[in-house]
C-alpha cells in the first residue's frame, strides 16, 4: 500500500522512487500521453528511466514532482500531477499533470490540479504558478482556463520545438 502525502475525494499523492520503473512505463509508455510532451510524440524506454529520475531529483532537491497520483478505491495509478521549480527566486512553480489516458474526461485533472494549487501556496507558500500547455492539446487549456489561469503569452518549450501558450495563477 502506497503512503499518500495529499488525497482529495478520489485521489492519492504519494512519491516517485527508483522501483517504480512499471509505474512510470505505464504512464509514459502511452503515446496518448506523450504525443503533447516531447518532438517525437514518444518516450523511448531511457526517456522514460531519465523523466523518473529527473522527478526523484526534484524531489530530493527542491521538495516538488509531478507527483504519481492513484485511484483511492483501486490504487491504481492514474497519472501524475505536480509541481517543478520555475523561478525560485521569485517563489513562482510550475504546476503540470499527465494522465493516463483511461483516465480523461473524469475530472480528475482539475481535481488534482486544485489540491496542487492550495498545496502550492499552503505549505511552500509560492507567490505564483506557471503553467503551459501543448498548443494543439485543448483540453489542457480548458482546464487551466476553468482553474483560474491567465494566459500570458507563449514560451518556447525545448522538448517539443513549439512554442506553447503560457499561463499564470496568483492567489
Amino acid at each position: 500500500m502506497r503512503e499518500y502525502f495529499l488525497i482529495t475525494d478520489r485521489l492519492g499523492f504519494s512519491e516517485w522512487k527508483e522501483e517504480d520503473i512499471d509505474l512510470a512505463r505505464s504512464l509514459w509508455g502511452d503515446e496518448n500521453v506523450t504525443k503533447y510532451i516531447c518532438a517525437t510524440g514518444k518516450f523511448t524506454e531511457p526517456d522514460i528511466m531519465n523523466r523518473l529520475q529527473s522527478e526523484i531529483e526534484n524531489g530530493k532537491r527542491y521538495g516538488v514532482q509531478y507527483w504519481p497520483i492513484f485511484d483511492l478505491k483501486t490504487e491504481d495509478i492514474i497519472g501524475c500531477c505536480g509541481l517543478r521549480p520555475y523561478d525560485l527566486k521569485g517563489k513562482i512553480y510550475e504546476i503540470g499533470f499527465h494522465l493516463r489516458s483511461l483516465y480523461w474526461g473524469k475530472g480528475l485533472a482539475p481535481e488534482a490540479a486544485k489540491a496542487v494549487i492550495h498545496f502550492a501556496f499552503d505549505s511552500l507558500h509560492a507567490s505564483d504558478l506557471f503553467a503551459g500547455h501543448n498548443p494543439n492539446n485543448a483540453n489542457s487549456k480548458k482546464v487551466l482556463e476553468r482553474l483560474g489561469f491567465l494566459y500570458t503569452g507563449d514560451e518556447y518549450y525545448a522538448p517539443t520545438g513549439l512554442y506553447h501558450p503560457s499561463y499564470r495563477y496568483q492567489s
